[in-house]
């Protein structure tokens, strides 16, 4: 299985669809000999997304009635070969509502993942960077790979189905065979449906689609809001194009010092951080938790869940189950935001009464299937594009040696998020690197903010950031507070600082605390 995708807003967002349902009841172009640079975008009204998009509705006009606008983007499939052919990145913008006389320009947004669409997101989350657009055009797209852009395809509905049920843990020999044959066909088939794209998604693909952006939309330097994976994105454009940064923000930061095993090990340690301030939370209300009667109950009681599921799954969404895989998967995805607290706290409810509704729907969105069945390509396109970062490969037996590292790290979560880095055995593509470089000597200062309580990207990796971004560029800012991201719990202190630093290029003091 796949390490959690480091994404924010497009999980919530898919996460509160389907809750809300439960607890009621490539495309390649022809070769051009041209500037791209040059090319005039034909913004029109956006249409609803694409299955690999998420699918859903068009999005709705802003509360002021300013309509969203979508356009696509001609970039070279290959940027070695600028000159051959072509592929369309999708984007959408919602124009200032300042004047134009005020405004600074375009401020891209990478929401995460890898994997998740910007053009879904950016709409749902809006009204959150209403402030932002009193100076800026709010602007997102869907990566390379991703969505609408050239899109990673891998295996149909019914395989992915069947793919995310398995055993991900395995306990033995046959189920750790079946583990790498189930990889193994996985990722066969995305190379045998996307082989075109699979090695041009790198990282450094994409931080070149967006400093060709940059040119397109008119700005003279890219003004750049990433979260999570988006701060990977935005680091690696900062080491590439350093005197194209022009005001940026780094939020839920990844450390671009550590390897995929490193990383995993990172999400092991920041997801049990996470379970702990959840059990702690619930037992520490004035009135009974009603998963436990003290935090290492709560913690006990799940592994206890986990452990009968392995041996026999619980009715989940019918006619599928709720496996043990799918309980920790969806147990992860609402550790992402203390929003969902509450429910987790239900499907764990639930589940100890044989009910893995919203246990099950929870793992749905953190694998982007939608109520009809469809998956969004953010599992293909998060592989595919980790797969081509990363150099390092894993086989079975590394990782059983690395078990007790992890299980150290993670009771809950330590196996899950070790076999997970299997993902990329037998890939098609060579990885391109142990870890990004991020160094921006020269750059703009990059106002980088950790979140104490971060499960997907621990808070230690902002101070990595910080340092490996350069001396003078990387400037902390630190939340003290629980979920994925800062500036999206809406705390005043960390809102005021970005803010004060997009719209007036006012940058915080080193160091400064909220809480």
């Amino acid at each position: 299985m796949p390490k959690p995708p480091r994404a924010r807003a497009a999980a919530l967002t898919a996460t509160a669809v389907l809750l809300s349902s439960v607890l009621a009841a490539c495309s390649g172009g022809d070769s051009k000999d041209e500037d791209l640079s040059a090319q005039k975008l034909d913004w029109k009204d956006c249409t609803a997304p694409s299955q690999a998009e998420g699918g859903g509705d068009a999005p709705s006009p802003l509360p002021n009635g300013t309509k969203w606008q979508c356009a696509t983007m001609k970039a070279p499939l290959d940027w070695n070969k600028p000159k051959g052919d072509t592929i369309g990145i999708a984007l959408i913008r919602a124009k200032t509502s300042g004047s134009e006389s005020t405004r600074i320009g375009s401020l891209v947004f990478n929401f995460g993942g890898p994997g998740g669409s910007g053009v879904t997101t950016l709409p749902a989350f809006g009204e959150d960077y209403a402030k932002l657009r009193t100076r800026y055009d709010l602007v997102s797209f869907d990566p390379r790979g991703v969505g609408r852009s050239a899109p990673v395809k891998c295996e149909s509905d019914q395989q992915l189905d069947s793919y995310f049920q398995q055993d991900a843990t395995p306990d033995d020999a046959a189920e750790r065979t079946k583990l790498l044959d189930n990889t193994k066909e996985f990722n066969a088939a995305c190379e045998k449906n996307s082989k075109k794209v699979l090695a041009h998604v790198r990282t450094t693909d994409a931080a070149r689609d967006m400093d060709l952006m940059r040119q397109v939309l008119g700005d003279d330097k890219l003004y750049y809001f990433g979260i999570s994976y988006g701060t990977e994105l935005g680091g690696v454009y900062a080491h590439l194009f350093p005197k194209k940064v022009g005001r940026a923000v780094f939020d839920a930061v990844v450390d671009p010092t550590q390897d995929a095993e490193q990383g995993s090990l990172g999400q092991a340690k920041g997801f049990q951080l996470a379970l702990d301030n959840f059990a702690e939370d619930c037992t520490s209300k004035t009135e009974d938790c009603p998963i436990g009667d003290t935090a290492q109950d709560v913690k006990d009681r799940i592994a206890k869940l986990l452990a009968d599921l392995d041996k026999k799954p619980i009715p989940g969404i019918f006619p599928r189950e709720l496996t043990q895989t799918a309980a920790t998967n969806g147990i992860a995805q609402a550790l992402y935001s203390k929003d969902f607290w509450q429910y987790l706290t239900e499907g764990l409810e639930q589940a100890y009464d044989g009910d893995g509704k919203i246990l099950l729907a929870l793992s749905d969105s953190m694998n982007g299937r939608s109520e009809n069945g469809e998956y969004s390509n953010i599992t293909a396109a998060n592989i595919a594009i980790n797969c081509a970062d990363d150099k390092s490969r894993y086989d079975s037996a590394y990782v059983e040696r690395k078990l007790p590292e992890f299980r150290a790290a993670s009771p809950l979560f330590g196996d899950f998020l070790a076999w997970g880095m299997v993902s990329c055995t037998d890939w098609a593509v060579a990885g391109a690197a142990e870890h990004p470089d991020v160094s921006a000597a020269g750059s703009a200062p990059i106002l980088v903010v950790g979140n104490t309580g971060d499960p997907a990207t621990p808070y230690e990796g902002a101070r990595k950031m910080v340092d490996a971004l350069g001396k003078g560029v990387g400037v902390e800012l630190t939340y003290k507070g629980q979920g994925h991201g800062a500036y999206d719990s809406k705390n005043k202190c960390v809102q005021s600082a970005v803010n004060g630093y997009l719209l007036d290029g006012k940058v915080p003091a080193a160091g400064t605390v909220c809480s």
